[in-house]
């Protein structure tokens, strides 16, 4: 069974380009365009949503010119962006000024009607802030069963999440949507992001579909 929902924490662009003498933002190109690669490939195995974790609550913690890179490579693409696909972004753009909020707002609305894969970039995204938040909106209302809990992260309104990939040889969530991880199956791959390509994806999808899904049963 193809997972609907696969979640992406796209690690290592930085390693790369150093590995290679180049600046640490040349990086961030360069996992835009293995980024555009795994989602052809995702969308041909029939995936229906592919959230990626693109600018995490701890990466404002990086040098500002590297910040600045990793803007600037999603900014190009909000304003660029005349595919197919349904593009939506969670998290704080606002943190980022207008202009770069102003783009996300283009791309949203330009895609909202798109019929192809949906593409959710999690950008100025932590897991822990979403879930506290969350809980805040649920009690202001009264409300509070697991249902209404879940309709308050920012991930309402998405398919569950079945598969969380992180390239770059780490193995952890580092707080990427971690209350819709609970059950996700997780693959780990040492890759560097700019190197992961469909193949790897196959791979992931692969591992995915060899897996007895049991939800604790």
């Amino acid at each position: 069974m193809i997972p609907r929902h696969i979640g992406i924490i796209m690690d290592g662009n930085g390693r790369w380009a150093e590995r290679r003498g180049l600046p640490r933002k040349e990086g961030y190109a360069a996992g835009l365009a293995a980024l555009r690669k795994v989602l052809g490939r995702a969308a041909e195995r029939g995936v229906e949503t592919v959230t990626v974790y693109a600018f995490s609550t701890e990466n404002f913690a990086r040098p500002e010119e590297e910040i600045r890179a990793i803007v600037k490579v999603a900014d190009a693409f909000d304003r660029s962006y005349d595919g197919d696909m349904r593009v939506s972004y969670m998290g704080d753009i606002y943190a980022f000024g207008d202009e770069f909020a102003e783009g996300v707002e283009s791309v949203e609305a330009r895609t909202a009607g798109n019929p192809g894969l949906r593409l959710n970039i999690a950008f100025g995204y932590g897991g822990r802030a979403d879930i506290v938040n969350a809980a805040k909106r649920a009690a202001d209302k009264g409300d509070f069963t697991e249902e209404d809990f879940a309709a308050n992260l920012s991930s309402a309104g998405l398919p569950p999440l079945d598969l969380v990939i992180r390239s770059g040889g780490e193995k952890r969530l580092s707080g990427f949507m971690l209350y819709e991880a609970a059950y996700a199956e997780l693959w780990f791959t040492d890759a560097l992001w700019p190197d992961f390509d469909g193949d790897a994806l196959d791979e992931a999808i692969a591992s995915f579909e060899g897996r007895e899904r049991k939800f604790g049963a």
